[in-house]
Order: structure tokens, then sequence, then C-alpha cells
């Protein structure tokens, strides 16, 4: 069972590390400012927010124990905080799962 295992981290690190060499390879011709750079900018962000939203309306597992109200709360706090620190991310991580455990444990 220990060599399926190393067998399985060993595979997925090379897909990994293989998409992630042919990145750096391909990347060079690409500028930040092109129109296809800014199309997969706009799709990865798309696609962050359609999870997001997909988990705060459609919670899997401990999370569908919380009411939508405690939810959105939490969202809405931790945008706040992510814009006056700078859109930081650390800061709102931090702090949703501390709000999201209180708000659960206490009301």
């Amino acid at each position: 069972m220990s060599a399926n295992i190393i067998y399985a981290i060993l595979v997925t690190s090379i897909a990994t590390f293989l998409s992630r060499i042919l990145g750096v390879i391909t990347s060079q011709g690409i500028t930040e400012t092109s129109k296809i750079f800014r199309w997969f900018n706009c799709l990865a962000y798309a696609t962050l927010a359609a999870l997001i939203a997909r988990t705060i309306i459609f919670p899997a597992g401990v999370l569908s124990d919380a009411s939508y109200l405690s939810r959105l709360l939490v969202v809405l706090l931790c945008l706040g905080i992510f814009f006056i620190t700078k859109k930081n991310f650390v800061y709102p991580t931090i702090f949703s799962a501390i709000l999201m455990a209180v708000l659960n444990n206490y009301f």
C-alpha cells in the first residue's frame, strides 16, 4: 500500500512540475498587456468568483450547518477587511475562520 502512495505522489509531482516548466517556457512571448493575457486573467477571476459563490450558496460538509446569514456576514466583513488592509489576503482569511467558528459556536 505504501508503494502505491509513493507512486501517486511521484506521478502528481511530475505532472505539476511539467506543467509549470511548460508554462515558464511558453510565457516568454506573452506580455502582461496583451489581450490573451487579460482574457485569461478575467477567466481566472470569474472562476474564483463562481467557486466562492457556490461555496456560500451551496456549501458542502460542515459549512452546510451554518446559516446563510452567517456565511453572508463573514463574506461581507472579510471583503471590508480585504480592502482596508490594501488587498492583503492573509488577514481576511484568518478572520473568516475565526469569525465563522465564533458565529457557529455561540450564535
